[in-house]
């Protein structure tokens, strides 16, 4: 039986998508900082963070700009204000500042060790929304227990880092105390099981009692880690990402799904006998399963510069762009996988992006079925100037009836 907190909980996320309080976020970044101009655009998003605010920035103990008096928007380090922010958005729309970001995660580490560090850093998160005006924050530590950018470097393996999968409840926890009940605290949380290392059924249910809603990140499943072609953001790598969360007692409508406004390509294994692979894999599987170069350092985790990603808003490097153009033209739809790709035989690269088509699958066979809470996309100005993801993906889950379910027998 679950315990009463948990039915309560999921009942009340199930009857907020009933009564059409269904969530669309977007992250607005300072790389592409620009939203539609259309106000039909932007007329269905619920949800706006302002990405990123550095993390360490809140374990100071005195404003170096402010030490003693009252904080305003300029006192904190974003691209754009708060107040500015909202003029782009209907009324009603919740502007939360991100913080952290792939690779920021000292600023985390610093606040979480002790309780002294999680009151300091959680009070001044309070002081910035209060100032700044937001209505939350979205808490973006990629990833408490390991598995970040210098997973492999020394003082920074995963061993040296356990220690957060017990701290990151407590600086949660913390948080709300600090911010209180009447703001939101969302969280970004890993897509690939691999990296769910602060995610267990002994944390989970501290960590639910903080958070307002999870933004579960099902984009970047495949990265440079991985040794083999694969759907970065497919539908059937997302449902195990919602499963995962799921079996842990996270309710469907308390995630977030996410979609990614960006294309990835990866470099694929040259030799012969990886090229002979890879065009089975894209004779016979639609190109999953081709083996890849080697794109990370085995010994420093460093980048080695054989894969990489460009937003829709982007120029498309000049040495892509005939591979790309072909890619557009000759995708395959994996019907196992859910997802679009491409292997380009002559330059050995593999492709793979959200194109219309699977961000309407994805929403049909997750957010619809798995009665998930509300959608996400990294990030709203990425995918200018056209929008048309953006169309695709509000029009597609504001389409969806969603009814609550039968919760009789948990009853």
């Amino acid at each position: 039986m679950r315990q009463p907190y948990f039915l309560l909980c999921h009942l009340l996320c199930c009857l907020n998508v009933v009564l059409g309080e269904a969530r669309i976020l977007m992250y607005l970044t300072g790389q592409h900082p620009i939203p539609p101009s259309d106000p039909s655009l932007v007329a269905d998003i619920t949800h706006v963070a302002l990405a990123f605010m550095p993390s360490s920035r809140f374990s100071q103990r005195q404003h170096p700009n402010n030490p003693t008096g009252a904080l305003s928007d300029n006192d904190w380090p974003l691209f754009a204000s708060v107040s500015d922010s909202r003029k782009k958005f209907p009324k009603g729309t919740k502007i939360l500042v991100a913080i952290g970001g792939w690779g920021d995660d000292e600023g985390f580490e610093m606040a979480a060790r002790t309780q002294e560090g999680r009151d300091l850093w959680s009070n001044n998160v309070a002081r910035m929304i209060e100032s700044t005006g937001a209505d939350g924050v979205d808490i973006d530590w990629e990833y408490p227990g390991g598995n970040g950018q210098r997973y492999l470097q020394p003082n920074q393996t995963n061993p040296t880092k356990s220690w957060q999968i017990q701290a990151f409840p407590l600086l949660l926890s913390s948080l709300r105390q600090h911010v209180g009940s009447s703001k939101l605290i969302t969280t970004a949380v890993p897509g690939h099981p691999r990296d769910m290392l602060a995610f267990n059924p002994s944390t989970m249910p501290f960590i639910l009692q903080s958070l307002d809603f999870l933004n579960i990140m099902t984009y970047d499943l495949m990265n440079r880690r991985d040794t083999q072609t694969s759907h970065h953001a497919g539908t059937q790598s997302s449902l195990r990402s919602i499963k995962a969360y799921e079996s842990l007692g996270v309710p469907t409508a308390k995630m977030n799904l996410g979609f990614a406004f960006y294309v990835k390509w990866y470099k694929t294994d040259i030799s012969e006998a990886g090229h002979k692979k890879c065009a089975e894999a894209w004779k016979n599987n639609a190109g999953i399963g081709c083996p890849t170069s080697l794109m990370e350092d085995p010994k420093t985790g460093g980048d080695l510069g054989k894969s990489g990603a460009f937003s829709w808003h982007d120029e498309v490097p000049g040495e892509l762009e005939q591979s790309f153009e072909k890619a557009l033209m000759e995708k395959k739809w994996d019907e196992q996988g859910g997802g679009c790709g491409y292997w380009d035989e002559q330059e050995d690269i593999w492709w793979s992006w959200e194109d219309e088509r699977e961000i309407s699958v994805k929403i049909d066979k997750l957010a619809k079925e798995k009665q998930v809470g509300g959608v996400f996309a990294w990030g709203l100005g990425e995918d200018g100037e056209k929008f048309e993801h953006l169309k695709t993906l509000t029009n597609s889950f504001r389409k969806l009836e969603i009814e609550g379910p039968d919760m009789r027998d948990e009853l």
